[in-house]
C-alpha cells in the first residue's frame, strides 16, 4: 500500500514521532494536524509543508473545528504529566473521542507502546503477551494510562465499526530525537547513564523513516476487532551497546553507566507479525544512531 491522495488527521503532530510522519504524509497527502502546539517552530515547520494546523487540547473535548470527513487517522498523541486523571483521560477518554468524531475514517491507527507489557526479563514480548505495569519505576502513569488507552480503542473500534491497528512502538528514534538521543546528551555531558542491574538493557529501536516506510501498511491491516502489533526494529541491541557506539562517535572513550533499580529494565520485542504485515526494516540500528548524532551536532552547531 502506498498512501497517496488522501485526507491523513494525525494527533501529537509536533512531537518526536508524529512530527517526522506528518512532514513525510504531506509531501503527498493533505494533512490536518493537531496537536497543543506549545513549540510554535514545530507548528512553522509544518505549516511550511502545507500542513492544516489546529490547536486543540484533546482531552478536553471540543472538536468543532476538527475535520471528520477523514481518510486515515494517526493517533500520535501522549500524555505523561504523572498525574492520575491528566493522563487517563489525555490518553484514554481523548483516544476513544477522537474515534467516535472521526469514525466515517477508512482506518485508525492508534500508537500504543511496548510499555504496556509486564516485565519479562529481556524476553521479547509478542502481542499475546502479558501486560503490566513496567514502567511505573520511572513514570508512574504510563503504562496504566496506555493500557486503558488500548482498552477504549479496542471498545470503540467495536462500537463505531471503524477499522483499527494499535501499534506498540519500541525505543523511535531519529533525527528528530528519542532517548538514545537523550543517552547522547549525557554522554556529552560526562553523565553516567541509567540501566537497569538486571543487564543488558535490551529493545529493538525503530529509526523514525522506518516508522514513516511501514505506516501505510499498518493502515491497510485495520481491522475489526483492532488489529494489535508490534512496532519495533528488526535489529535487537541494548542501551549499553548503543552508549557505547554513540560515545565512539562522540570520541568518549569513558562511557560510563549507573546501574540501578531505578529504570526499567529491557523490554525487546518479537517482530513476526509486523514483519508479516509490513516487510523488514531498513534501517540498522548503528546507521540510524549514527544519523542521529550528526543531526545532533548539525542542530547544536557543533
Amino acid at each position: 500500500m502506498t498512501l497517496t491522495g488522501a485526507r491523513v488527521l494525525v494527533t501529537g503532530a509536533a512531537g518526536q514521532v508524529a512530527l517526522p510522519v506528518s512532514l513525510a504524509l504531506a509531501r503527498d497527502n493533505e494533512v490536518v494536524a493537531l496537536a497543543r502546539f506549545k513549540d510554535e517552530a514545530a507548528r512553522a515547520r509544518l505549516e511550511a509543508a502545507g500542513v492544516r494546523c489546529i490547536t486543540i487540547d484533546l482531552a478536553r473535548g471540543g472538536f468543532d473545528d476538527v475535520p471528520s470527513d477523514v481518510d486515515y487517522v494517526c493517533n500520535f498523541a501522549v500524555v505523561k504529566s504523572g498525574k492520575w486523571d491528566v493522563d487517563i483521560v489525555g490518553n484514554a477518554e481523548a483516544a476513544g473521542l477522537l474515534m467516535a468524531h472521526c469514525r466515517s475514517a477508512r482506518a485508525f491507527l492508534h500508537c500504543s507502546s511496548t510499555g504496556v507489557y509486564e516485565a519479562a526479563g529481556g524476553t521479547p514480548q509478542r502481542e499475546t503477551d502479558p501486560l503490566g505495569d513496567n514502567h511505573r519505576v520511572m513514570m508512574p502513569t504510563y503504562s496504566i494510562s496506555k493500557i486503558a488507552a488500548e482498552a477504549v480503542v479496542r471498545t470503540t473500534c467495536r462500537i463505531f465499526d471503524v477499522p483499527t491497528t494499535i501499534t506498540r512502538l519500541n525505543v523511535p528514534y531519529g533525527n528528530n530525537g528519542g532517548w538514545p538521543a537523550l543517552h547522547l546528551a549525557m554522554i556529552l555531558a560526562g553523565r553516567p547513564v541509567p540501566v537497569h542491574v538486571e543487564g543488558p538493557s535490551r529493545y529493538n529501536p525503530i529509526h523514525e523513516d522506518d516508522i514513516i516506510a511501514t505506516l501505510p501498511a499498518m493502515l491497510e491491516a485495520a481491522t475489526v476487532p483492532a488489529t494489535i502489533v508490534n512496532w519495533g526494529g528488526d535489529e535487537e541491541t541494548s542501551i549499553e551497546e548503543w552508549s557505547v557506539y554513540l560515545g565512539e562517535l562522540a570520541g568518549v572513550d569513558d562511557v560510563t553507566f549507573d546501574r540501578t533499580e531505578g529504570t526499567i529494565g529491557g523490554i525487546p520485542t518479537d517482530n513476526a507479525k509486523r514483519l508479516a504485515i509490513a516487510g523488514p526494516t531498513r534501517v540498522g540500528w548503528k546507521d540510524g544512531m549514527r544519523r542521529m548524532y550528526e543531526a545532533y551536532h548539525a542542530s547544536s552547531g557543533s
